[in-house]
């Protein structure tokens, strides 16, 4: 991506390092590395993550595809390069991997009986979605409120945000739904408070009213953008603004949407 991107290594001693690490890259399987492996190219990484020009690379992310926990991992590799390295449970939610096909969940909170079926993304994923919608009672709507500025993998052109908003009032008004709770989360507040900052949502969404640089004000537009999409006004959107890699902040936002959907639920049995 740097190479890409036009920008220049701070070090030359890093274009061996760059390509040192590529080689490597391209000799890790599916069943991952070797922690004694691993070892030998913790300098050379730890040199790339230090030059200006990756640096540059990374501040310009947005024109390019790069997971969202790669800095997490390269600050602090340093603990991760260590032979006896013993990831921490933040060090597995970090370890964020896109959901492909069906994923059924089952679990009792209670003594009240959930099964959460996870869906992948993805456009070649939502062929697969209308095979889980028989029954269901909630649908939780999960949007990255980071991404006003990405685009998809897919195409590489649409406005991931503006994909979110599509999917989302196809689903919202769709006769199937009805009857059904929908709950949107708006997640990756951590990285939403950091681009703010630094990447005007404006230049992406100009009808945007307030200060651009105010967290609350982006998330009421977010909010709103996705409540207009639904032509029935009058039925409740539930939403939660939630940081995934935050224990307390999803425990909270859980027990949050569990009391929704059964409310909700029992709401609709009072009116049968």
């Amino acid at each position: 991506a740097r190479d890409k991107l036009g920008i220049s290594w701070q070090s030359c001693e890093n274009e061996k390092q760059g390509m040192l690490v590529m080689s490597w890259e391209g000799r890790v399987g599916g069943s991952g590395v070797e922690p004694s492996e691993f070892q030998l190219y913790v300098m050379a990484l730890s040199a790339l993550w230090a030059d200006a020009g990756i640096q540059e690379a990374y501040a310009r992310r947005s024109e390019f595809q790069l997971s969202e926990s790669v800095k997490y991992f390269l600050d602090n590799l340093d603990r991760i390069g260590q032979l006896n390295f013993i990831p921490s449970k933040q060090d597995i939610l970090f370890a964020r991997k896109a959901t492909k096909g069906i994923v059924e969940h089952d679990f009792v909170i209670k003594k009240i009986p959930f099964k959460m079926v996870d869906v992948g993304g993805q456009r070649s994923q939502r062929q697969k979605w209308f095979q889980c919608f028989d029954g269901i009672t909630s649908i939780l709507f999960m949007v990255s409120s980071s991404e006003y500025d990405q685009v998809l993998m897919e195409d590489r052109r649409t406005n991931r945000l503006v994909e979110s908003m599509n999917i989302f009032e196809t689903i919202v008004n769709n006769k199937l739904f009805l009857n059904v709770s929908i709950i949107l989360f708006l997640n990756k507040t951590d990285l939403l408070v950091e681009k703010i900052c630094t990447v005007d949502i404006r230049k992406n969404f100009p009808e945007f009213r307030g200060d651009h640089r105010r967290l609350e004000d982006v998330q009421a537009f977010l909010v709103q953008s996705f409540s207009r999409k639904r032509r029935n006004r009058g039925k409740p959107l539930f939403h939660h603004f939630t940081t995934a890699v935050d224990t307390e902040n999803i425990r909270f936002v859980f027990h949050a949407v569990k009391d929704t959907i059964l409310q909700e639920n029992l709401k609709d049995i009072m009116l049968q």
